[in-house]
This record gives C-alpha cells, sequence and structure tokens, in this order.
C-alpha cells in the first residue's frame, strides 16, 4: 500500500503558508525586535542547550520508531534511521503540504539505507504516526492535569469563556482513545485491502489501472499489518514511552529558553500553555512548523501571565524557537542532499513499488 501525495494537499499547503507568512508579519508588528536581540545577545554560548530538547526528540522517536516495524524485523540500526528520521521530519515540517512529501519519504529511504520491504516499512510508519499521535493524547492530559487551576484562570482571557482546563483534559483524552482505537482496528482487520476496495469505486480509469497494478502492495501491507497480531505488546509500550517523552521535550526547551533569558514562570504552567499551543497547532497542520500560529499563541499566554516586557521577551522566546529550528532543519538538508536523497523520490511510483 502506498502513502500518496496528493494536489489538493498541495494547495491546502501553500494556503497554510500564505496564511503564516500573515501571522508572521502580524507578530513582527506587535513586538519589540531591538528588545527581543537585545535580550538573545546577552545569552550567548548559552544559547546551544536550546538545541538539545529536539535532538532528544529525535532519538527518541527513532528509538521508538525501531520498536513498530513488524514482528520478525529485527536489527533495525539506528544510525540510518535516525538518518531517515532526521530527513523526513525537515522534509515534512518546512515544506507547504510537507507532510504529504515527507511520510511517503521513509518507506523509499528504509529500503534504500536499510534494504527492507516497501510493505513492512509502510505498515511500520502507519503505526508509527497513529502512535505518535496517541502519545500527544498523554502528553495534553498531563499538561492540563498539572496545570489545570492555572488553565482555568486564564480560560477567559484566552478562549472568551471558561473551562480551558476541562477542554484539554477532554481533547487529551479523546485523541488518546481515538487513535488507540484506530490502530486497534488498524491491526486487527485487513484495512489495506478494504482502501483498496473503496478506491476501486472512483470513476477514473487512470486511478483504477493504477490501483490495480499495485494491489499487491496493499494484500502485503495487510499482511504485515496483520503480523502484530498475537505478537507481545512490550515492544509497542516501550515505543508508546519513547513518543511521550519527545512530546516533553517541547515543555523542556521551553523552560530552558526561559530560564537563559532570566523570565521565571513555574514548569506547570509552562506545561500547560505547551500542551495547549501544541494542540492549536495540530488543528492547524496545514501550515508548515505551525508558523505564526503558535508564535503568536505564546505572546498571547505570556501577555495573560503577565511576564515583565512580554513584547520583547516573548519576542526573544519566539525567535529562539524559531532560529533552534532553522538549525536543526539545516542540518536536516544538509544530511539529505549528503546523502543524495531528492524531493522527486517520494514521488508515488517510487514509493508504491513493491518488491514481490
Amino acid at each position: 500500500m502506498g502513502l500518496k501525495k496528493e494536489k489538493g494537499n498541495n494547495a491546502a499547503g501553500y494556503v497554510g503558508l500564505l496564511l503564516g507568512t500573515g501571522l508572521i508579519v502580524y507578530l513582527f508588528s506587535q513586538i519589540d525586535l531591538q528588545g527581543a536581540i537585545q535580550r538573545i545577545v546577552t545569552i550567548g554560548f548559552s544559547s546551544v542547550l536550546i538545541l538539545l530538547p529536539f535532538l532528544v526528540l529525535h532519538v527518541s522517536e527513532t528509538f521508538a520508531w525501531i520498536k513498530v516495524f513488524p514482528p520478525g524485523i529485527r536489527g533495525i540500526p539506528f544510525l540510518p534511521l535516525f538518518r531517515i528520521q532526521l530527513i523526513a521530519e525537515t522534509v515534512s515540517m518546512t515544506l507547504p503540504a510537507g507532510v504529504a512529501i515527507g511520510e511517503p519519504l521513509r518507506p523509499y529511504l528504509c529500503k534504500r539505507f536499510i534494504g527492507l520491504s516497501v510493505p513492512d516499512s509502510v505498515a511500520s510508519v502507519v503505526v508509527r504516526k497513529i502512535m505518535l499521535s496517541a502519545a500527544q493524547g498523554i502528553y495534553t492530559v498531563a499538561g492540563a492535569l498539572a496545570g489545570y487551576a492555572f488553565l482555568q484562570t486564564i480560560s477567559g482571557s484566552i478562549i472568551g469563556f471558561g473551562g480551558l482546563g476541562l477542554l484539554m483534559a477532554a481533547a487529551g483524552f479523546a485523541v488518546f482513545f481515538i487513535f488507540m482505537l484506530f490502530l486497534l482496528l488498524l491491526l486487527n482487520g485487513s484495512v489495506a485491502v478494504k482502501l483498496h476496495q473503496f478506491l476501486m469505486l472512483v470513476p477514473f480509469r487512470k486511478m483504477k489501472d493504477w490501483l490495480l497494478e499495485k494491489e499487491a502492495g496493499f494484500l502485503d501491507t495487510d499482511q504485515a499489518l496483520g503480523s502484530f497480531r498475537g505478537s507481545p505488546c512490550g515492544g509497542r509500550y516501550l515505543a508508546m514511552f519513547y513518543y511521550v517523552l519527545a512530546w516533553f521535550t517541547i515543555t523542556v526547551e521551553s523552560y530552558i529558553i526561559l530560564l537563559l533569558l532570566g523570565v521565571e514562570i513555574p514548569l506547570h504552567q509552562i506545561f500547560a500553555i505547551d500542551i495547549s499551543l501544541a494542540m492549536l497547532r495540530s488543528l492547524f497542520f496545514f501550515i508548515p512548523s505551525g508558523l505564526g500560529v503558535q508564535d503568536l499563541g505564546y505572546l498571547i499566554f505570556f501577555q495573560v501571565v503577565g511576564m515583565p516586557d512580554y513584547s520583547a521577551n516573548g519576542a526573544a522566546f519566539v525567535l529562539l524557537r524559531r532560529f533552534k529550528e532553522v538549525l536543526w532543519y539545516s542540518i536536516g538538508y544538509g544530511v539529505m542532499f549528503l546523502s543524495g536523497v531528492h524531493l522527486k523520490d517520494a514521488d508515488a511510483d517510487a514509493v508504491t513499488t513493491s518488491d514481490t
């Protein structure tokens, strides 16, 4: 079964990029840029610490990914998979509709760098994505419980009505249970075959011809997913732990940045702010890296909690987070091109070719 990018996704991606750019322009009209730069300059060499949580995130996600390959696949090498993780995540987070390119790139790169079959790799990518989303639910619930009183207190100022803490807790529980149910159905049914049968109803001859040509790939992917049935769950529990750890690095990063800026905000409040904005960013998935959405969100939260000189300190916080992303994504593209990988490698024909 292939992961195929669609023209509609590209259109949504460009709309998202345009919207994000507009929000960033508005953001810069609201901040004290000169004051923000002065605060960033005072940090000095210690700013290197800001890069570490993102490294831990990629390492955690790579360890988790190793654990969600179909049973029977053993000896997945960490470093090649880490390289794939870094490349795919960079593409997903930086391009318009990047997920529609970055996720299909994973199976192709698994076949190229590790020699794994496309169906097995596709199965791991699907399970990985679902478990990562379920882990966000756990992260959100934990943050909502830790900062419940805080979120309830500022709810009116943030969303215009009470109950933000309750809303975040409910959203976290809903995300967790929905994706875990989806995972259960995926691993205990013929999802790929049923998807193929559904797509065959589309009245386009070329698409039907393509689907008939790739039917074996759908069957192989279902077989790979089916191999999870009856297998020990220990590896998937460990994977969930790693994914939750990856989500927690967001809060660790925020805490480090505020600490370096000399701004004191209680950890439980930072935690609550981060889970709220991570959920908001998920809703605006079509905007690359949540451009503008999270940035404005942080400024609004910082203003509400009474951060001193929030237009400068808040802006410094946002700029440091974005500069960190620029550095890491530059490394990602550097690794990508040094590895001889090109964006066209994620084209459907490359990704959906099955080596059966």
